[in-house]
């Protein structure tokens, strides 16, 4: 027997959308899906086996879609009436929606909702747009990291939506998440596209190491220098881990006396942020390896 989850989630892959599971009436990966981004699928057949499983719903990733998803929200229970924050603290403004007309209207543009859009649980709207080419955009939240505004979030690399046909019981809002509008998604408009480009990283300071020019120096550049690679090259989904891993084999070293704390949370903290994590995330993580590193400090023979 074909479920109303199947169907949709063979719909979304006929568009070239990635799906995988979901949990049942809930919204994070089914059990086993750690690898949601990685192994979402277009595949009929594959599809065809999870779902036979169970009623899963239908997790979208946005980023081998093509998508981008804008998340209007609405308040959740119990916040309903609170005023929003500044800017957005205007009248006639309650929810995400509100806040993307004023973005429109402040740049004499077009409110952009022809194209895919998507009920959700709780009365908000998903609009399905086709990422822009040549730049890679990740996920937002509200006014924080490069977002677009209060109660908006979206979704690109990194990220997936709980797509049409889902079903989700929750304490803050039960229902399901029904196609409204069923058109081909449009490009991301410029507008949005260029709130949500990432900012150019910041020009690095130099960090001058005081590391003798020696059998033992040359050991500790190149322990900091595979370390700092290490999470350069950490792919999304293990950055934070990578980190922090990083800070604590970086971090024996410090407790060890072998390298300066701050030039080591200085490197560790560029490096974090880098690659895309929050300065706040950044600085809890490096500090929690360091701190752990110091377990076990390491020495290193001149």
């Amino acid at each position: 027997m074909t479920s109303p989850q199947l169907r949709y989630a063979l719909a979304a892959a006929a568009r070239g959308w990635h799906v995988f599971p979901l949990a049942v009436h809930d919204k994070p990966p089914a059990k086993g899906f750690t690898k949601w981004e990685a192994n979402a699928t277009t595949d009929p057949g594959l599809i065809r086996r999870w779902w036979s499983r169970a009623p899963w719903n239908v997790g979208i990733a946005c980023g081998p879609s093509g998508l981008v998803v804008v998340d209007l929200d609405t308040p959740k229970p119990g916040k309903e009436g609170l005023r929003p924050p500044t800017p957005w603290d205007l009248p006639g403004v309650t929810e995400g929606a509100d806040v993307l007309a004023v973005i429109c209207e402040r740049a004499g543009q077009p409110l952009p909702f022809e194209t895919f859009t998507v009920r959700t649980r709780r009365g908000g709207t998903h609009l399905y747009y086709t990422a822009p080419d040549g730049v890679r955009l990740g996920n937002t939240e509200g006014d924080e990291g490069g977002g677009l505004g209060w109660l908006i979030d979206t979704r690109a690399h990194g990220g997936y939506v709980v797509g049409p046909g889902s079903y989700v019981d929750r304490t803050d809002g039960t229902g399901p998440y029904e196609v409204l509008h069923s058109v081909p998604p449009a490009p991301l408009p410029p507008l949005l596209s260029k709130l949500l480009v990432p900012p150019p990283r910041p020009v690095r300071e130099p960090v001058r190491l005081a590391l003798p020019d020696t059998r033992r120096g040359a050991y500790l550049r190149t322990a900091l220098t595979r370390e700092l690679e290490r999470v350069a090259s950490a792919p999304e989904g293990q950055r934070n881990r990578t980190l922090y891993l990083a800070a604590t084999a970086l971090g024996q070293l410090v407790a060890g006396g072998a390298l300066a704390e701050q030039e080591v949370t200085t490197l560790l903290e560029q490096e974090g942020v880098g690659i895309g994590l929050s300065t706040g995330e950044t600085r809890l993580t490096v500090a929690s390896g360091l701190k752990n590193g110091a377990r076990r400090p390491r020495t290193v023979a001149a």
